[in-house]
């Protein structure tokens, strides 16, 4: 268990600094042809936090999360990752640095078991070398190390009965809590979770939701895309709203909804929907 930290003096805009920041961006800078999708002045995650990053369709969150991560080069600017510069570093490089990342559509290799899967999360694997998988004592024990960790995971997420089957063959949400499991595979100090709700039944919604906020008491920080307001408010500590490419507000999730400039943003696109009424 870690202690939770307290944005009690964190003041509500953009760019704010924090206590102790994990994630820092400055500058960053991603357009597509004439089309700015991301354009970021500055950028802070509080350690040990869940941190929502939300906004309209089309508001550049998983450019952001892409250029966070390696999956795709900023134009401008630059990131610090748990005191790492992150420019130049592959997707695999920021991963094996501790900060891993899932999916809005899920990448889990369906002809594969879900056993297989969870495998090929961790790190350090002593039969990815050619020489030392000629060898099966320099491997062999890592191997059952990775299972037992692999067997554990499945088992808090509630899998382990489909360790062997194939993944092609969980269902939508089943392969959202595989794709969670599996980045826990590495250790990893943060995890980046794009859209983890999109596509779940609501009983999986739940076990979701225990399952990010158990990351944050094991000391692992969270940020996370996601539309469903009411999801937001009930788990994050810290909202960030993007809007056109640029973060328009930040803030406690129960301030951030009464913001007009966040609610100008999502009535544009969501203008037949109360996104911001309390649920009952």
């Amino acid at each position: 268990m870690v202690e939770i930290p307290s944005f009690e003096n964190v003041e509500s805009k953009p760019g704010v600094p924090k206590p102790d920041p994990i994630l820092t961006a400055d500058g960053v800078m991603r357009s597509f042809g004439g089309l700015v999708a991301v354009n970021v002045r500055h950028f802070e995650v509080q350690r040990h936090s869940i941190t929502a990053l939300i906004g309209p369709n089309g508001a550049g969150k998983s450019t952001f999360f892409n250029l966070l991560t390696g999956f795709d080069t900023a134009q401008e600017g630059h990131g610090m990752f748990d005191g790492r510069e992150l420019r130049g570093m592959s997707s695999a490089q920021v991963a094996r640095a501790g900060m891993v990342r899932t999916f809005q559509l899920t990448k889990a290799l369906s002809r594969m078991t879900v056993i297989e899967n969870m495998r090929l999360g961790a790190q350090n694997q002593g039969g990815e070398n050619f020489a030392r998988a000629l060898v099966s004592p320099l491997w062999k024990s890592r191997e059952k190390e990775i299972t037992e960790q692999a067997e554990e995971l499945l088992t808090r997420f509630k899998l382990i009965e489909k360790k062997d089957d194939y993944a092609g063959s969980l269902s939508g949400g089943q392969r959202k809590l595989l794709e969670m499991a599996r980045a826990l595979m590495s250790k990893p100090t943060m995890v980046m979770l794009d859209e983890p709700m999109a596509g779940v039944n609501p009983a999986l919604t739940e076990s979701l939701l225990d399952h990010i906020v158990d990351l944050r008491q094991e000391g692992v920080t969270v940020l996370f895309v996601e539309h469903d307001m009411h999801m937001v408010r009930r788990i994050s500590d810290w909202v960030v709203v993007m809007a056109e490419g640029r973060i328009i507000a930040e803030g406690d999730p129960h301030e951030v909804m009464r913001d007009t400039a966040v609610q100008d943003a999502y009535l544009g696109a969501h203008h037949d929907t109360n996104l911001f009424e309390e649920r009952s």
